[in-house]
Parts: C-alpha cells; structure tokens; sequence
C-alpha cells in the first residue's frame, strides 16, 4: 500500500535530558484553517475509504444496522410543572426530537408535541440539540445547539405553549448545565470569558465560571455566581434543588474529585458557602428537606456513602447516614420520602431503598442483570423515572412508585434483532500482578469455541463500563463473532482505589488489565489465534495504542478512535490540561518520564509485525484534537511495522462522538466492522443466514 506522502521535519527538543524527536508537529494545526493539513488529511481519508469500500461484507453490515438503529428510543422523561418533556428519535433520524408531553387537568392532556426538531436546523443533520433544561413551572426551555460535534454552545429560550423562541441568545458556552430559579426568572449556567472563545484547537480554554441569565436581558448584563481566577482551569456546574432553595455548584479540576459550594437562593445577596473545598474527594447532592442536605460522598469511603449537612446549623458538620458497603454507591435520588440509592456489584447494578434516617427499607426490583440509573423525580413526587439497559436489553425507561414499592415499564424499544439468541456472560480473569478483573463476553447462543472477537476497554477518569444496549455491537454479534468488555482499572468499577490503581505513575496497569484481557480471551479459547480485534475512544483510544505498541503480536487489528497519542503535548490544546489528574504534567519530570514510556506516538516499534490499524477522528473533534490521531498514523506509515495497513479515516462536519447524526454513525461502524472482520477471519453471511 502506498501512502500519501507526509512531510517530515527536522523539530526536536531536551525534555529532562532525552531528546524528542517531532517531525510531524505541523499536523497539530487546525485543518479548518490549514490548507497543508487539510489537503493531507484528505488524501489519508481518500485512501482510507479507497481501501475499505472494497472490503466484503460491508452491503451486510449497512442493512444489519440501518435495521438495528431503526426503533424508538426516548430519554429518561422530566416533570416540570404539569408538562413532561423527554427526546425521543423514531430509529433513523439524523437527530432526536424534543418532545413535550401535556399533563392531565388541560385540553389536550396527554398529547406529544414536538418542541424542538434539529433534523430541520442543518442540511447534513449535524447541528444537534445538545443540554436542555425546562423551567420548574414547565413554561420555558432552555437548550443548547451544538453544530458539527463541537463542544462549543449557544443558548437559546423557547415559550413552551407557543413555541416561540425569545430574544435570549447566550455565547461562549461550554462545558454547561442548565439550572432555572424556582420562580422561572432565569437560569445558571457555565461559560468562558471573552478571551476563551477562540475555537481553534491550539487555543487552551480557561476561565470557566457559573453565570445567572435573567430572562429578557443581554448576556452581558448576567450576574457571575461563582469563579476561580486564582485557579483558572477549574470547571464550574450548577444546579438547583427541587425546592428552588439552594444552588449547588460543582468544581472540578477534571477527574479524581470535586469542590462543593452551596448558595442560600432565600438570601437576597445568595449568600454562598464553601462546604467542601478539596478537590480529592467526590461529592454530589442527591437532595434535601428544608436545611438539610443529603449528599453522596468518597470522602473517607473509597466506595461511596451517604452523608446529611444542615444548612440551618452555625458550624454545620457532615454526619453520616448510610455508611460504605463493599458495593459502589453509583447513583441516587431522593423522591416520595426514600432515597433510592444505585449500587454498582461488578459492574452490576442493584437499587436499594432507604428512609431518611437511614435505615434499610428493602430493593427495588429490576427486569434482570444490567445497568440501571439516571434518576429524575421530584421529591414531593411519588413516581421517578430511569433507564435499565444491558448488552441483550435495549435501553428501556422505567417507573417507579415509591408507595407501592412497583417498577413498571414506561417505554421499551422493539429491537429488530433475536436477542433472546445472545448470552451474556460475567467472567473474571487474573491480571498481571494477580488482580481480579471482571470480562463481560457476549456471543451468539449457537457460538461455541473459538472466534473472531472484538475486545472493548476505557480504563480512565473514574469511569466505569457499565452493560449498556449498543446496535452496532449485536451487528457484530449476530456474525458469529464474540464482543467482549474488560473492566480494568483506571475505572471507577471498584471505587476510588480502583481509579487510583490506573492512573498517573500507575497508568502502565490499565495496559496490563487490558494485554491479561487478550491473553484470557486466547487461552480459554474465546478468541481466534489470529483473530482478537482491539477497539477503544478517546482514553480508550489512547489504551489501544498503548498495548499495540507494547504487545502487537496479540492483536489481529486494532481500531484506536480519538484517541490521545501524543502524551507530552496533550495539555496543550483545547481542554487537554483537564486530563492531568489522570495522566500528569507533562512538564513536571517524573510525570514526564511515566509519559514518555507508554506514549503511542513516541513508542512504536520499527521491525515488529504490527496488526492491521484503522484510527479514526473528526475534522471538528475539539476535545481530543485530531492532531493527535494525525502524528500517530504519519509515525506508523513511515515505520516499518510488516504488511497490514495502517489507516486514518476523517470525518467531517463531527466532532468527539456527541451529536454525529445516525447515518454517519452506521457508516463509520460498517468501515470498522467491515475492517475488523477482514483481519480477524469473521465470515459475513447474509442477514437471514446470520441469524440462524
């Protein structure tokens, strides 16, 4: 295969006595802006899809999809005053709808009507409706755009009956929630300065600060609530509590912990306290009764625990109502006078009830094994509504009312697949240094030894990979093939200590869980000799190019997606210095040298046999600037690493994965399925044979 030619120039710096070489710096420019870099990556992209329109199965792969994508599927749903608001996509809309749905008492009650229809806001659906929030009196909406993938917002305000939308319009938005005062007079959100509106991906953001926007005033006119100056790089979210009494803000250096400020709303001045100030320790408000605060918290539980703070007292001091289990507190709600509380157990979920004072009051029941959470219920409500999902179970809505103790199905999709034909398996394998970790393997049913197998990891930020419902995974599936998840550490799946163990100096273990993964998939038999294809975004993306460069021989094929290549520049650009928590500072020369060492960009192997690699990204990613995709895959191409391919495909008009429309999600699964089947050995049939 013959590459397009990339320049190669004579950079090179001493960074703590070790020279590093970085010939292909230029292509760290914004290819918005770039015409060398957008002519380069347009030719990478060509030969790309050059290559992989003529891999078979792909015909199979798109019409499997296209009809697995195609149901209903609706958001957690949201009661503001007598109206309930939920998006809703019918199956192959570019975008999905909001929808609002009438309360009982009104002419019309129980009719949906379609408030906000983003598949008419751009020809290529690529303008989508991003963070929304309704008014306490169901009144008014405010919501976010976000056009080609950016993390870049603008917010306007829409009249709920008359479907108007106001004169509001905010700017430099980003990173945000939305939260309305009780009396509907405006909203909190989060923004940057003027000076940190410049879009280009070399452009650090700081500056992130909680302002108030009173309806019908300019946006230079809103009231700053809450910012750092003295420390620039944290971000800033609010909420408000179901009462209207309090805003919450939440400080964030990025991952690891937060800072917890509370403002009394009943005050004139909202007379704001700093009730957890470090950064080290997680800490969210599940709700409250009058004063007090019910919130959960790591602080002192690795694992999670529930803790109460009134607000009323003059020294208020947290005292602990629900103390750490062996499970990880995940979740929680506080509605009907319980606290519903969501544990995870092995990357499991259960749901138990509590009174306020703490004490056990028994489960809540669900439809089986998976995930379940995302609580939204008012707190005077009996009823609250969230998902259940797993790898066999599409994302279903459920409700639950609080005096019955009863769950009872609000919307379930209607898959066009036999998932009653794929199982599910919970296993557990050793890592290196003996760790257990828990491998979810999905299969067909009538799939019995070994088999092209597509393993999926993270291992970042405290995350946790929880089963969740994914069409494009049972496409794969439905081959024949084995899908499997490993939950290795640098994951939140065990709590604090089990983020701990994966990042900074001890990222080299993430990669450990991840390589044992492969090995145990090899030598149960799980996965083919020569057929284990390795998948993962963003940190995941950077996981795969890690164990690539440090085990090539395991992997057939690998397919790194956004991922962060570069580990000595990442905080360089756009909000990269977000991620120091996790990965270090690359100009501090211990976290340096952690850096260099895993580094995909700077540890690639010349004279190994290198699996097929197809990396991906998006001209408009402004997370994980496509720079980094773009040195990786100059570096690989001009190594000498045996006969597979190594590609870049780029997608235009995207961004970091939110807001792609459907059709361009389904194309870029069937590049990769088709890419993936190609070097593991998965046979393609026909859909009607597949399924036998």
């Amino acid at each position: 295969m013959k590459y397009p030619d990339t320049r190669r120039d004579a950079i090179a710096e001493d960074r703590f006595g070790t020279r590093i070489a970085d010939p292909y710096r230029w292509l760290e420019n914004d290819l918005r802006r770039d015409p060398e870099v957008a002519s380069w990556a347009r030719a990478q992209d060509g030969l790309a899809r050059g290559y992989l329109v003529g891999l078979p199965g792909r015909d199979t792969f798109r019409q499997r999809l296209t009809a697995l994508f195609d149901h209903e599927r609706l958001s957690v749903p949201r009661k503001r005053g007598n109206r309930t608001f939920f998006t809703r996509n019918s199956g192959l809309d570019a975008q999905a709808v909001l929808v609002v749905r009438e309360g009982e008492g009104k002419e019309g009650a129980g009719q949906d009507r379609v408030l906000l229809d983003p598949n008419q806001w751009s020809e290529d659906g690529a303008a989508a409706l991003g963070e929304w929030a309704a008014s306490q009196d169901g009144a008014h909406l405010a919501f976010a755009v976000q056009d080609g993938g950016s993390d870049w917002r603008s917010v306007r305000v829409l009249d709920v009956e008359t479907g108007e939308f106001l004169q509001d319009e905010l700017v430099r938005v980003r990173f945000s929630t939305m939260a309305w005062a009780k009396d509907g007079s405006g909203f909190f959100y989060s923004r940057f300065p003027e000076a940190g509106t410049d879009t280009t991906f070399e452009a650090p953001v700081q500056g992130h600060a909680v302002h108030f926007h009173k309806l019908g005033t300019p946006q230079s006119q809103d009231r700053l609530v809450h910012a750092t100056p003295d420390r620039p790089h944290l971000l800033h979210f609010a909420d408000v509590t179901e009462d209207g009494r309090y805003a919450v803000i939440v400080s964030s250096a990025g991952s690891g912990g937060n800072a917890l400020t509370v403002l009394d709303l009943d005050n004139p001045a909202w007379a704001s306290r700093t009730v957890a100030a470090g950064l080290d320790d997680l800490w969210a408000v599940i709700g409250n009764v009058g004063t007090k605060l019910f919130l959960m918290t790591r602080d002192g539980a690795q694992r999670g625990k529930v803790v109460t703070l009134d607000l009323a007292d003059p020294e208020p001091a947290f005292e602990d109502l629900v103390a750490e289990t062996m499970a990880v507190l995940n979740d929680g709600a506080l509605v009907g006078g319980r606290l519903l509380l969501a544990y995870l157990v092995d990357a499991g979920t259960w749901i138990e009830r509590r009174r306020l004072d703490g004490t056990p009051d028994g489960v809540v029941d669900l439809p089986g094994p998976g995930t379940a959470g995302g609580f939204h219920g008012r707190a005077e409500d009996d009823e609250v509504f969230f998902v259940f999902t797993s790898y066999d179970t599409p994302t279903t809505i459920l409700r639950y009312e609080v005096a019955r103790n009863a769950t009872m199905v609000w919307a379930r999709p209607k898959a066009a697949a036999d998932l009653a034909g794929i199982v599910v398996e919970r296993r557990f394998y050793a890592s290196k240094d003996g760790t257990r970790v828990p491998l979810f393997v999905v299969r067909r049913r009538d799939v019995v030894g070994s088999a092209p197998t597509l393993l999926y990891g993270y291992g970042g930020f405290g995350i946790s990979m929880v089963p969740y419902y994914a069409p494009e995974r049972i496409a794969w599936v439905e081959q024949g093939g084995v899908f499997a998840v490993a939950n290795i550490r640098g994951g939140g799946e065990y709590g604090r200590s089990w983020h701990d163990a994966g990042r900074l100096a001890n990222k080299q273990t993430a990669f450990d869980d991840f390589i044992a993964a492969a090995e145990y998939l090899k030598a149960e038999g799980i996965a083919a000799p020569d057929g284990l294809a390795i998948q993962g975004g963003s940190n995941g993306g950077l996981l795969v190019g890690a164990v690539v460069n440090q085990r090539p021989d395991l992997f057939a094929a690998a397919l790194p997606d956004v991922g962060v290549m570069d580990m000595l520049r990442f905080d360089r650009f756009t909000g990269g210095r977000y991620w120091m928590r996790d990965f270090g500072d690359p100009a501090v020369e211990a976290d340096f040298h952690d850096l260099v060492a895993y580094s995909p960009l700077h540890n690639i192997r010349a004279g190994e046999r290198y699996p097929a690699i197809l990396a991906t990204t998006a001209d408009t990613d402004d997370r994980v600037v496509p720079g980094h995709s773009f040195k990786y895959v100059a570096a690989l191409q001009a190594a000498d690493l045996g006969p597979r391919p190594r590609l870049l495909r780029v997608e235009a008009r995207a961004g970091h994965g939110a807001g792609k429309p459907t059709d361009k999600v389904i194309e870029e699964v069937v590049d990769l399925w088709a890419f993936a089947a190609r070097w593991t050995g998965l046979a393609v049939k026909a859909p009607e044979s597949a399924l036998r």
